[in-house]
């Protein structure tokens, strides 16, 4: 994707072990502080130590692409999504939509999960001056033993003009690949809320809950233009 990342982009490797397997054998390397800082990173057990050591020492060159702990989620600089709407004011009474009936057991999780985006600076609250012309209801799923908070789009994106941006395709990506010495995948934690929304659309992401109504300031998952975005 194009744009350059800010300090602390939050990553975390896709595949599973821990550092614990090579911590003891430096216990006198520079890299001893490294090891403790990321030890809650997870990397594959089928890599060598020397190769781990590669890799710890790729991490600390670009340490600022990384948060640990409660460092800020990072935002990738001068790619701010910009959405398009098919209609006119006034709009159409479908893009108003109330909040759902939410039970008891629901409703804690949506305040938990709001709390956290609220934490992180992906939404702000509404105020009662403010103008509200397009409200999305939220729900709570499950998966994995874990509830989600998901943005019910539906409606927005019926009306919201599609990203014509050509996305790299898999053939020319593994050709650059070719010489390479390591192939790694990260996983961006959050990765979709480390793109910005341009100010004149953020009214546009607004979602309502029994907690009042919130805006996003960075691009949730599930809207129309978050699939191209995450991908270009």
């Amino acid at each position: 994707m194009p744009g350059e990342l800010e300090p602390s982009v939050k990553c975390r490797c896709n595949q599973k072990f821990t550092l614990d397997g090579i911590a003891n054998t430096l216990q006198d390397d520079p890299l001893e502080e490294l090891l403790n800082e990321f030890r809650e990173g997870q990397f594959s057990t089928t890599l060598a130590s020397k190769q781990k050591l590669s890799l710890l020492k790729i991490l600390k060159k670009n340490r600022p692409a990384f948060a640990i702990g409660e460092e800020p989620l990072g935002k990738i600089i001068g790619h701010d999504i910009e959405l398009y709407l098919d209609v006119e004011r006034p709009y159409p009474s479908m893009l108003r939509r109330p909040p759902y009936p939410e039970s008891l057991e629901t409703r804690k999780e949506i305040e938990k999960h709001i709390n956290e985006l609220l934490d992180m600076d992906v939404i702000r609250n509404i105020g009662h001056n403010e103008i509200v012309e397009i409200t999305t209801p939220v729900l709570i799923t499950g998966h994995d033993g874990k509830s989600r908070l998901c943005r019910d789009f539906r409606a927005l994106n019926n009306y919201t003009k599609a990203d014509r941006y050509s996305i790299h395709r898999i053939p020319h990506a593994l050709d650059k690949l070719a010489k390479s010495k390591y192939i790694t995948k990260m996983d961006c934690m959050k990765g979709f809320n480390q793109n910005g929304v341009k100010p004149n659309s953020m009214k546009l992401l607004r979602i309502i809950c029994h907690m009042g109504i919130y805006e996003y300031t960075r691009m949730p998952l599930a809207s129309k233009m978050h699939q191209p975005t995450s991908k270009g």
